[in-house]
């Protein structure tokens, strides 16, 4: 694990997808017309017959992959999140969960992680795709995951729907890290409280424990690599050696990390504080800054701090911890739409 200022990659998925589509030829690529915003360009030029480009009509390019998983092959379909959930929900529930077909959803730009405001922000994808029977949800945390995640879902059962950052990717594992979709990671083990972080916002989730720790207060902190299906067991486990948890996920606070999470503590009768951070229920406005929609919307490391000390009930004022891009998203500037 490394501390921040993390170093970042470009294309990690895209070099690695390539790689695995030269060893697996049952693989086929669809583009909704964001070939090269998706780092599909290097498949493209090296398999252009097996490359499909659908063109802004993702409900079609649903039902195409379903019909190719059909006949054999390993559909990995790419856009960005926002177009791969809200506009072709009806045809991938009936053209590719229903019938469980394996056909891989992989959705760029989650929550605020664009400049291209609510017409491009992905903050419901996770609540959709968590809905629909079948289907496997992955938000991987960083370029090392993120350059594994094609070869680890290819051969899951089912549909699978994967959530990617673009552009510049911060590095916060050291590559000998290995991504499970099986088990939540356990990062540190604390007795006071667990901070649970999805995707991106693993980042602020470290730089915020460390901050606790400096407070006096010990941290557990536990990347969710697969919300759906949960790792309960992880989650009911952790929770139980806790006064507190804190949730922090780059989506709304309805349906996603937190709800599944806050489901697994209802059912399992585990009575603790929860705290979410994520995107309060509303829409949220663009901005060429990271630093600027993370503070804005609640996900900084103040706030998962604040969530924290308030968890707690801890007398004073929370400690003060400075934003940095290095703790959001690894760059200042997002990548142009």
């Amino acid at each position: 694990m490394r501390r921040p200022p993390y170093p970042v990659r470009t294309k990690p998925y895209g070099t690695a997808f390539l790689e695995l589509a030269r060893e697996r030829p049952e693989i086929v690529c669809l583009s909704g017309d964001l070939t090269r915003q998706c780092e599909i360009d290097l498949f493209q030029a090296e398999f252009p017959e097996r490359f499909v480009h659908a063109g802004m009509a993702e409900a079609n390019m649903m039902g195409v992959a379903g019909a190719l998983a059909r006949s054999g092959h390993l559909p990995f379909v790419h856009t960005f999140g926002v177009f791969a959930t809200r506009r072709a929900y009806d045809q991938i529930a009936n053209a590719i969960a229903y019938p469980a077909l394996p056909v891989r959803i992989i959705g760029f730009m989650p929550g605020v992680s664009t400049p291209g405001g609510p017409s491009h922000q992905a903050i419901d994808d996770v609540a959709l795709m968590r809905a629909l029977p079948n289907m496997t949800v992955v938000d991987v945390a960083d370029a090392v995951e993120t350059a594994q995640v094609a070869r680890a879902v290819a051969d899951l059962p089912g549909p699978v729907y994967v959530r990617l950052k673009r552009g510049e990717i911060p590095v916060v594992f050291d590559d000998g890290h290995r991504l499970s979709l099986r088990r939540a990671e356990v990062l540190a083990r604390g007795i006071d409280v667990a901070l649970f972080s999805s995707g991106m916002m693993l980042a602020t989730t470290l730089a915020a424990a460390r901050t606790l720790e400096e407070a006096g207060v010990s941290v557990s902190v536990v990347h969710v690599p697969t919300l759906k299906p949960l790792d309960g067991a992880t989650v009911r486990e952790v929770a139980g050696g806790v006064r507190a948890l804190v949730t922090a996920e780059n989506h709304s606070v309805v349906g996603g990390l937190g709800s599944a999470v806050a489901e697994t503590l209802a059912e399992a009768g585990i009575g603790r504080p929860l705290r979410r951070i994520g995107i309060q229920d509303t829409f949220a406005e663009g901005s060429l800054t990271a630093t600027y929609l993370f503070e804005r919307y609640g996900l900084s490391v103040r706030h998962v701090v604040e969530a924290a000390w308030s968890g707690l009930d801890r007398p004073g004022p929370a400690p003060e911890t400075p934003d940095t891009p290095e703790t959001t998203t690894g760059s200042g500037t997002y990548s142009p739409v």
